[in-house]
């Protein structure tokens, strides 16, 4: 039987592995770094997401970008205290970016909003020695454009903080996110284009997130592999948006994908589950009551299902 187009991809990316392997296991020995965003955990205290995660086993936490004001979110030195007795590390922030506080807003208000919060979280960031910062170019839950000039807008505003990025030693990460949830930058394509358009050097990786991919790209794993070492983070949720091993997902051949770009061998690279649950907008789980025993639940099924794919595929016979 003739394979499908996906099939074939997929057969390509096996080959590839299967060759770097066999010429190079060295660069295999290393692991894939698990992070978690824990801004889906609503209003959960710090101290309790932190020892979920040092339970299951996951060394990084991607923190929730809530320096929406001076006197507001995160106080880098309490944080840095609580990290350090639940010996976890910061992968990166996750900007969060709204109608009020958006780069590509027709208000110049809103603009400034956003220009002023991103540089809250670069500061905040450093202090914890974080990798990257999360970029959305648009609104999230905004899936109507509001006119044909707002990449131009996104991208002028960003090129105002752009090498306040490089100051702060952390990668400037944009994310491409699908059309029902925002009106531009959907594929990793798209991100390149508006990564080559702000055009500096503190603004070159890409975020994915596989639950916008599914819909977005035309493969996954090729994506990845087209994206090398532009990606920084990768968002993980099965098909469902839920927790990895819970749907159809082909996380082996993501996996396969990683190790090809030597995701494995990169200090600021992480796979980062963010199992949000389907919907148009995500932003309302970050103010939700947080149910422990599903969020345990959640987190301890997620990480399980990595490791072991992980095992599976550097362990198998191709």
């Amino acid at each position: 039987m003739k394979p499908q187009n996906y099939e074939i991809e997929n057969n390509e990316i096996k080959e590839k592995f299967k060759q770097l392997k066999e010429k190079d296991p060295g660069r295999f020995n290393n692991r894939i770094k698990l992070s978690w965003s824990n801004w889906v955990f609503g209003m959960e205290p710090l101290e309790v997401s932190l020892a979920r995660l040092k339970k299951c086993k996951i060394d990084y936490i991607e923190l929730h970008g809530n320096r929406y004001g001076n006197d507001l979110g995160y106080k880098a030195d309490e944080v840095k205290k609580i990290l350090s007795d639940s010996d976890i590390k910061v992968s990166g922030i996750c900007g969060m970016f709204s109608t009020e506080s958006e780069l590509s807003s027709k208000n110049p208000i809103a603009r400034q909003r956003a220009i002023d919060y991103i540089r809250r979280n670069l500061e905040f960031g450093k202090k914890l020695e974080a990798k990257y910062f999360l970029i959305v170019p648009g609104a999230v839950g905004r899936p109507i454009p509001y006119d044909d000039m707002e990449f131009f807008r996104s991208v002028e505003t960003l090129q105002i903080v752009a090498d306040d990025f490089q100051k702060a030693g952390m990668r400037g990460t944009i994310e491409p996110i699908r059309s029902a949830e925002v009106s531009f930058c959907h594929t990793f394509d798209d991100a390149k284009k508006y990564i080559e358009s702000v055009n500096s050097p503190g603004i070159k990786y890409i975020n994915g997130d596989t639950y916008h991919m599914l819909t977005e790209e035309f493969h996954i794993g090729k994506a990845i592999i087209d994206a090398q070492d532009m990606l920084t983070n990768l968002h993980m949720a099965d098909t469902n948006r839920n927790a990895l091993g819970g749907g159809f997902l082909d996380l082996d051949t993501i996996i396969m994908a990683l190790y090809i770009i030597g995701y494995n061998n990169d200090d600021s690279a992480f796979v980062t589950p963010e199992p949000l649950g389907p919907g148009g907008n995500p932003y309302p789980a970050m103010y939700g009551k947080p149910d422990e025993k599903n969020l345990d639940n959640l987190v301890q099924k997620t990480a399980h299902y990595f490791k072991e794919r992980e095992k599976e595929v550097l362990s198998q016979q191709l």
